[in-house]
């Protein structure tokens, strides 16, 4: 056992002896080492024989033009190398975008880059509208919230657009495009507003009193609104008269009280309701006049105390050669008096057999002092069910009746107690309201909705009487009412579209700036005043009118569903 154990260890000595190595071997060793160090240094150092035939020149190069092959695969994957050449893409293409901002409409040629973009159907195309180049759009309020927006998206749509400001000072000027022409008025002064209509198609009205004192509400969103449409049909009609002809936006004048001539062919009349003995009971009597007073007033004015009584004043009509009220949507009242209302009826039918004429029908509401009542030809409705609607073309007759049933007591400054059955109107002019099919002002007023309630009423008077001048001008219009606007992107949200002040949500700038934009080539906006803003869920028995999903594209047209389920409340 013990010399097996010995011989043991001494074979396990002597192989990891034999793996050292002895002293004459590491100096073996180390000399090799350093004769093939100084063979490659050797090789390093001279000059590389030709090559031998043409491969030896083809190797080399190969494999550099597969490894940069192999390098640029990998760059097209590598993540950092696409977002790269994404950004630089994008760079592009906003360079284009925003260089729109800077298109000169006075001075734009075929070079310019950003107008073959939209001529020649180039990446913008798409934001284009057709007739826009032809169409200049007057902005006025052009740095409030609404319309900045307002103003940047009809340029990307191709508009001119002129921009109404009080001040073209260096802040002003800053925050428009430079392709903008700005003009320098104020609404409330009419002299200033003729240089800003001049050239213009359509106008959108953004401006807003900058304070609630009542002086600056009436200026800006009453008067201001007034003055506008009143220089814009100026305009019109000076245009028309140097074509030798006549406006389209004209309201046609049907009759005009200036003078004791101007009551021949009115005939008053009187009469009842009921025919039987009952009825005669109750006869306490009636009396009308039309007469010229001396204040120079065509007044209609009496009492009628006959249970079922009423008194009318009635003529048939004579209009201009060649004018026919077929091409009109309505007639507008010039009127004063006590503030009664009164019913407005036309006779329609063949001229040389009377007794075939339809009689048609609309109520109308008057004010303490003047007022102007629009009523369009839509609301008049048959006698008899069954006759078939009015043919403004046929209507012969116009008759304006009062009866004392249905009155309410007039609103405003009216001393003493109201006797509903006396009535006062007095007659300034009558005419018809001009059609169309697009809208030719938009006005951005509001609902009220988050107006602080001390000066919500004062604000609201003053809107209201501009949206009513607007009514009556004659021009196309489009009536915007927001709720709360809010700093937020647009076309995010669904919009609710409503009439009758019964939303009370907030929306963005963008939303009603593009809504704004929309409603300048859509037949269904003309004539129509509505309240807009985001979804919500109303509370039982107040549902809205219209949901519509509002998304950010040029192919969906939201505005016409939406509106198409509103009344004209022209």
């Amino acid at each position: 056992m013990e010399p097996a154990a010995a011989s043991g260890g001494m074979r396990a000595f002597k192989t990891r002896a034999a793996a050292s190595p002895t002293g004459k071997e590491k100096k073996s060793q180390q000399r090799r080492k350093n004769k093939r160090k100084q063979l490659v240094q050797e090789e390093e150092n001279s000059p590389s024989p030709p090559p031998e035939d043409g491969e030896a020149q083809v190797a080399p190069a190969a494999t550099t033009t597969a490894a940069t092959t192999i390098k640029s695969r990998l760059d097209e994957v590598n993540p950092v190398g696409l977002g790269r050449r994404s950004r630089q893409i994008f760079d592009e293409v906003w360079r284009k975008f925003s260089g729109l901002g800077q298109i000169s409409r006075t001075v734009r040629t075929d070079d310019d880059e950003a107008a073959l973009l939209l001529r020649e159907g180039g990446p913008m195309c798409e934001f284009a509208i057709p007739g826009a180049q032809n169409t200049t759009v007057l902005v006025v309020g052009a740095t409030s919230r609404v319309g900045r927006l307002v103003v940047r998206k009809l340029m990307l749509r191709g508009y001119t657009v002129k921009a109404l400001v009080r001040e073209a000072d260096k802040k002003v000027v800053d925050m428009l495009p430079t392709s903008v022409e700005i003009v320098t008025g104020d609404v409330g002064e009419p002299t200033t507003l003729k240089a800003a209509v001049e050239g213009c198609n359509k106008i959108i009205y953004c401006a807003t009193a900058r304070s609630t004192i009542t002086g600056d509400l009436y200026r800006v969103d009453h008067l201001g609104v007034y003055n506008l449409t009143k220089a814009f049909q100026d305009y019109n009609n000076q245009l028309a008269q140097l074509r030798a002809g006549k406006s389209s936006k004209s309201k046609l004048l049907i009759t005009k009280f200036k003078s004791e001539d101007s009551l021949n062919g009115w005939e008053v009349r009187q009469g009842t309701y009921f025919q039987d003995v009952v009825a005669s009971k109750y006869d306490g009597g009636m009396e009308a006049k039309f007469e010229f007073t001396e204040n120079g007033d065509a007044e209609f004015s009496g009492y009628v105390f006959t249970r079922g009584g009423y008194v009318e004043l009635s003529k048939r009509l004579s209009l201009p050669l060649g004018s026919t009220l077929d091409r009109y949507e309505g007639l507008v009242f010039s009127v004063g008096g006590n503030g009664r209302s009164y019913v407005i009826i036309l006779e329609a039918g063949p001229l040389a057999d009377t007794s075939q004429s339809t009689m048609y029908f609309a109520r109308i509401s008057t004010k303490v002092g003047f007022c102007r009542v629009r009523v369009p030809f839509s609301s008049f409705r048959p006698v008899k069910p069954d006759d078939p609607p009015l043919d403004p073309f046929l209507v012969h007759t116009l008759t304006i009746r009062f009866e004392p049933r249905r009155q309410k007591p007039a609103e405003g400054p009216v001393g003493g107690k109201q006797d509903l059955r006396s009535f006062q109107l007095i007659f300034e002019y009558i005419k018809a309201l001009p059609t169309g099919q697009e809208t030719d002002f938009i006005l951005v007023s509001c609902t009220g909705s988050g107006i602080e309630a001390t000066r919500r009423e004062q604000v609201l008077k003053a809107k209201k009487a501009g949206e009513d001048s607007l009514r009556r001008s004659g021009l196309g219009y489009t009536i915007i009412r927001p709720g709360p606007l809010v700093e937020e992107p647009g076309g995010q949200r669904a919009l609710i579209f409503d009439q009758g002040n019964r939303i009370s949500q907030g929306i963005s700038c963008a939303d009603v700036a593009d809504i704004c934009v929309k409603a300048l080539h859509d037949a269904t906006a003309r004539n129509k005043s509505f309240d807009v803003c985001y979804e919500y869920v109303a509370e039982p028995g107040k549902e809205l009118y219209e949901l519509v999903a509002h998304l950010p594209d040029k192919a969906n047209n939201y505005l016409t569903p939406a509106l198409s389920v509103l009344e004209k409340n022209t």
